[in-house]
């Protein structure tokens, strides 16, 4: 795990129905008085796809403060599915990507009791309007290497756009295990527009995507439900092509896990369909259930997600939200069917998810594991004062996935996990004497360091407060700790191999780390 100093370019790559169908949930316990609970699924909308074309003249250029960007000179290739993602084809490593139109009429809801704080809420119908929205789909191309789950990503529209920070982090350990993926452009923004950086659907291919129709993010939870019962139930036209779902995990990070927070509370309880979630760097609260120019309906400022459920639900949690994003107050004990990890050393948004090295990373690198200091946070559109954060996040991020899907298969909850340590008045985290966290999920970024790294520490309350810090140890410091090589190798094997042990890192990535760090030229003068 050595370290580099970089600035890497930005690239973005920037994808009536029937009646209610009941299905049996639950059964017989072979007595007189047995009860059969009949949930319904979600409505199935109308497919359209593969979706091709797009590219026209018009396409791919935006205006960013007045700089002009063609997207086409930052590795977005016109005709392919609009989204931040990764930036290497697919097909190299044995996935094929399509794109799907999904088109009906969604349901936005109203509370019909009060909506408490532990999560515990009712919901009913309120109005109606029609919709036209996309899925982008990642399947393995042969079926055999299908494992049989399917990961539904909220696509996250912060930023103006589409983009899958999920994807992102976990997209290697997805690719390894033969997960099939879908993005839902379930929010207005990335369709009609909106956001700092604004570049929706429809402006940047209008001969691709101008037929799309958002309604509004009061419609978001059922477009979110619809979209995820074409792919599970697919009704004529079938997203991934015949292949078996046989577990559905809904996942979203940032203002996507806000909404999903909201989604898990109120809506997943009355449909049958999802079989657990992740929810990744949520705040306190969470979405409204309803908004402008529907009734408005907010949640309140401090929300548990529900434990109730018989689905497990995990939640991934960084420095930066528990801190900056107040979440600490909304921190939830463990319960059957709940866990929380809170990742020492890591940031909301961080090097890995914003630049080259996550977009490029098909898995086998073993620099990915360097610890990077750059201020490009998301070049050529944002700068930091200070170099962002570089951490484990990304690693954590996949044996959550692992975790949670393992958990589901098995019905074998895991163990909880510590929690991050507090200062003294609860304003900030206990830190080692080189300024790393103690307590949570450890790493050996944080137990074999070689930078204090932080989800804080950023000056600006633009974008930049999101992408935490790092600052390199000096060489004073590095020849200190680690006088020759092999203290460096076995510090980094130590702490790799309990990582392993507690379930935080994969042994794939561990495998990667420990290879680094022979290479990485750390130890000795």
């Amino acid at each position: 795990m050595g370290y580099t100093a970089n600035r890497y370019s930005f690239v973005a790559k920037l994808a009536a129905s029937l009646a209610l169908v009941f299905a049996l949930h639950g059964c017989s316990n072979g007595s007189d008085d047995s009860v059969i609970t009949l949930k319904p699924q979600a409505e199935n909308p109308t497919l359209e796809g593969p979706i091709t074309g797009g590219g026209a003249a018009d396409c791919c250029i935006l205006d960013f403060f007045g700089l002009e960007v063609d997207l086409r000179t930052q590795g977005y290739t016109p005709g392919t599915p609009f989204y931040a993602g990764v930036l290497f084809d697919e097909a190299d490593v044995g996935y094929v990507e399509t794109e799907y139109f999904f088109s009906g009429t969604a349901t936005s809801y109203i509370a019909s009791d009060v909506l408490g704080s532990n999560g515990i809420w009712s919901i009913q119908p309120a109005d109606t309007a029609p919709y036209n929205s996309r899925i982008v789909v990642l399947r393995p191309a042969k079926d055999a290497d299908f494992n049989g789950t399917v990961v539904v990503e909220w696509f996250n529209v912060t930023g103006g756009l589409d983009s899958a920070p999920d994807w992102l982090p976990m997209h290697t350990e997805l690719i390894r295990k033969g997960y099939a993926w879908v993005g839902v452009s379930a929010q207005l923004v990335g369709i009609e527009g909106g956001g700092p950086i604004d570049i929706p659907l429809k402006q940047i291919d209008p001969a691709r995507y101008g037929s799309l129709h958002h309604p509004g993010d009061s419609f978001s939870y059922d477009i979110f439900s619809q979209a995820a019962q074409a792919v599970r139930n697919p009704i004529g036209l079938d997203p991934l092509d015949g292949l078996k779902v046989r577990r559905m995990i809904g996942v979203g990070q940032s203002q996507s896990a806000s909404r999903l927070v909201t989604y898990i509370n109120a809506v997943h309880p009355t449909i049958d369909l999802f079989d657990g979630f992740l929810v990744h760097s949520r705040g306190a609260g969470s979405a409204p259930l309803s908004q402008p120019p529907q009734v408005e309906v907010p949640t309140p400022d401090q929300v548990s997600i529900r434990e109730d459920l018989p689905e497990p639900v995990m939640s991934l949690q960084t420095e930066t939200e528990i801190i900056r994003g107040n979440s600490l107050v909304a921190r939830q004990a463990d319960s059957p069917n709940f866990r929380l990890w809170e990742v020492a050393g890591s940031a909301h948004a961080d090097n890995y998810t914003s630049n080259l090295k996550g977009q490029l990373d098909r898995g086998g690198d073993p620099t990915v594991a360097d610890v990077v200091s750059t201020t490009a946070a998301r070049a050529p559109f944002i700068y930091c004062d200070l170099p962002i954060n570089d951490g484990p996040g990304h690693w954590v991020a996949k044996a959550a996935i692992a975790t949670l899907n393992r958990w589901i298969s098995s019905g074998e909850a895991p163990v909880s996990a510590p929690r991050l340590s507090l200062n003294s008045d609860g304003t900030g985290f206990d830190l080692d004497e080189f300024g790393n966290a103690k307590g949570g999920i450890r790493t050996p970024y944080v137990d074999a360091p070689v930078a204090v790294l932080s989800g804080l520490g950023q000056k600006s309350d633009s974008f930049c407060r999101l992408y935490g810090t790092t600052a390199l140890f000096d060489e004073a410091t590095l020849a200190r700790l680690y006088p020759d090589q092999a203290t460096y190798v076995n510090a980094i094997d130590k702490a790799t191999d309990a990582a392993v042990a507690a379930g935080y890192l994969l042994p794939p990535d561990a495998a990667l780390i420990k290879q680094r760090a022979r290479t990485s030229g750390i130890g000795g003068p």
